[in-house]
């Protein structure tokens, strides 16, 4: 079917263009959603028009997608779910449901596909999250999943605590070198003493060398050969 599209269709076509569609997607999406009409002789002469119109439209929407996006930068977003002791959350957290409470916040409708949730939250927490307001506009919220029957406020400073708890032991671990200092002096003793030690060793080797050459050196010849005699041979001449 020939239609004449009376508004911007993203992906498909813009306000006062005239495009052929398929039977079923302008009879039961674009017509009765008010996005186009048949090609007919009126809705032809209409296409200038309709393409003025779109256009100013679609710079009205860019700039109140751009002053959407002041307002939610950075913002936070409270969603209370039911959640077990180990912070598992009873369902999932999903994108339709942070549009809900992107809208409570905004006093707008927010469509969720908009949303970036690349899967639906399980635990509680927080987390950061794109909202696409525009093909040309992006912001970024905080969403807080907090456990239903408390207040999202003493929750995050459950959380804060928390942290401050983690670092403490980090605290002290910095501490470590210091002592590492302490306990590396006397290995350098060691192993200077150690060196003395070898030092002496040594020194003592020497002198034991030398007091043995003088030994070898002072004995006399005639002794060497009485005390090498057999006792066998002094037992034979005295018979």
């Amino acid at each position: 079917m020939r239609v004449v599209f009376l508004e911007d269709v993203a992906g498909v076509a813009q306000g006062g263009d005239v495009k052929e569609v398929k039977n079923g997607f302008a009879r039961n999406y674009l017509i009765p959603q008010s996005l186009a009409t048949p090609a007919t002789i009126e809705a032809l002469k209409r296409t200038k028009r309709l393409g003025q119109e779109a256009e100013a439209k679609r710079i009205k929407t860019l700039a109140d997608m751009k002053e959407l996006s002041l307002e939610l930068n950075g913002a936070q977003v409270n969603v209370e779910m039911r959640a077990g002791a180990s912070g598992r959350l009873y369902g999932s957290v999903t994108n339709l449901i942070v549009a809900d409470e992107v809208a409570k916040l905004t006093d707008r409708e927010i469509d969720r596909r908009t949303i970036q949730i690349p899967e639906p939250i399980r635990q509680i927490g927080i987390y950061e999250i794109s909202i696409k307001l525009h093909t040309e506009v992006s912001t970024d919220i905080s969403v807080v999943v907090y456990p239903a029957g408390t207040d999202p406020v003493e929750y995050l400073a459950s959380l804060s605590e928390q942290e401050d708890d983690d670092a403490k032991p980090a605290d002290g671990a910095s501490e470590s070198p210091g002592e590492a200092d302490v306990t590396d002096e006397p290995k350098g003793d060691t192993e200077s003493g150690s060196a003395e030690v070898d030092e002496t060793t040594a020194d003592d080797e020497d002198t034991f060398d030398n007091n043995a050459d003088d030994a070898d050196n002072d004995t006399d010849p005639t002794d060497f050969i009485a005390e090498t005699t057999p006792k066998s041979d002094e037992k034979s001449d005295s018979s």
